[in-house]
């Protein structure tokens, strides 16, 4: 009799392990992958195509980027390196500064006893005359990059080297002048007055880049002005030679006869050397060129 009970409950528990099994089995739905539906992507599509589509604009050539004197470190190394000069120059030498005009238009032969010339205000009318010659060096690059085409790509390419080669070539020229001044002051006339004469041009230099030095500045930053500017500082060079010049013929016109050298010194000292001078720039461009 147990065993029946026992077999009973068995084959009980047998049966609900099978409906169980069989209750949470579920076949699956998409065997063999998800089917397409044609309907809906259609829709999405058209509605896809109905959208606005951006055009991409057309461009233009890249074209290759000009250095200049403002982008170049060297150039403005060498610009801020004049205006250093003077500024640690001038608390020592101002009186150099002050005295301009005096030196540049006075032709006294004897100074006042309460003024001298001292070692610090040599400093400062070193540092101005460098000044001038950056300045100048500036001028010659963006002249000859107008006035001189063929040149201005090789210009652009190597900015520092022509804007260094130009103020050495400033230098020299400036050296060359005083020579050549105190020469003709030597075999014409005596110390006292080719002193003063010397002293005319020196102020009128030191003066010539003071002025250069915002008209240069507005030159760099702002290149539409550069017609203008190259004009604005040709006038004041002109200028400061005709101030020069005119000192010279207080000093050493005495008599009717010293016209004839004046003007023999007019030619051989103001407008031979300047020629030379530009001749020997666009030189220096095409040597350096090759």
């Amino acid at each position: 009799m147990p065993n029946t009970a026992t077999h009973i409950t068995a084959n009980a528990a047998t049966d609900s392990l099978h409906a169980d099994s069989a209750a949470t089995y579920y076949a699956p739905q998409y065997a063999q992958g998800f089917p397409t539906r044609g309907g809906s992507d259609s829709v999405a599509s058209d509605a896809l195509n109905s959208l606005p589509v951006m055009e991409l604009p057309q461009g233009t050539a890249p074209q290759a980027r000009t250095h200049s004197p403002l982008h170049d470190t060297g150039s403005m190394g060498l610009m801020l390196l004049g205006a250093f000069l003077i500024t640690i120059s001038y608390k020592s030498g101002y009186k150099y500064i002050e005295h301009f005009f005096h030196n540049m238009f006075s032709t006294r032969k004897r100074e006042n006893i309460f003024y001298d010339h001292t070692l610090s205000e040599t400093r400062m009318m070193s540092a101005l005359i460098f000044n001038t010659c950056i300045m100048q060096g500036l001028l010659l690059f963006y002249g000859i990059d107008r006035w001189v085409p063929s040149l201005s790509a090789r210009l652009h390419e190597h900015v520092f080297l022509y804007v260094a080669g130009f103020t050495l070539l400033a230098l020299v020229f400036y050296l060359l002048q005083i020579a050549l001044y105190r020469l003709l002051g030597y075999v014409f006339s005596d110390k006292t007055n080719t002193d003063l004469w010397l002293n005319g041009f020196k102020a009128s230099q030191s003066l010539l880049g003071l002025l250069l030095f915002p008209l240069v500045g507005i030159m760099l930053v702002f290149p539409s002005t550069i017609n203008f500017m190259l004009a604005a500082s040709i006038i004041l060079y002109f200028s400061a030679r005709i101030a020069f010049i005119c000192k010279g013929f207080r000093i050493f016109f005495n008599n009717l006869p010293s016209t004839i050298y004046f003007i023999l010194y007019l030619c051989s000292a103001e407008i031979v050397p300047p020629i030379l001078f530009c001749v020997g720039t666009v030189y220096l461009c095409n040597m350096l060129h090759y």
